[in-house]
């Protein structure tokens, strides 16, 4: 697979999400020991899909402003801004990793946009 191919899937990928309202063109895109990294736990293939599916419906309704799509290699960096009809604007950042065609792993963060100028002084905290 190419950096473009991995690019092209990962547009496919979250445009048929957001289209489809369903995980079912996602799943197969993810390999079998797929791992789901966030800062606050790890989930597993069939663990991130079950909390994608409850969050399915916001996420449908949800605005997505893509900033960057980057891909190296066998990764893919997505940063974007998403927001919810009358709710908080989110910044998101996914990096995404492939093996033999299928995405292997997920990293995710996500940062209210609200709450990063506090962030950006996260140490003067300890004053």
């Amino acid at each position: 697979m190419t950096t473009t191919d991995n690019k092209t899937i990962i547009q496919q990928a979250l445009g048929e999400l957001l289209a489809t309202n369903s995980t079912k063109t996602l799943e197969p895109l993810l390999s079998r020991d797929f791992i789901h990294h966030r800062p606050d736990r790890t989930s597993t293939k069939a663990e991130w899909l079950a909390s994608l599916e409850k969050a399915l419906v916001p996420l449908a309704e949800q605005e997505v402003e893509m900033l960057h799509l980057l891909a190296d290699g066998d990764q893919v960096v997505m940063h974007s801004r998403r927001r919810l009809p009358g709710g908080p604007e989110i910044v998101v950042v996914d990096i995404v990793r492939f093996a033999d065609g299928l995405i292997v792993e997920v990293w995710e963060t996500i940062e209210p946009l609200s709450e990063a100028e506090a962030h950006l002084t996260w140490w003067d905290a300890a004053d």
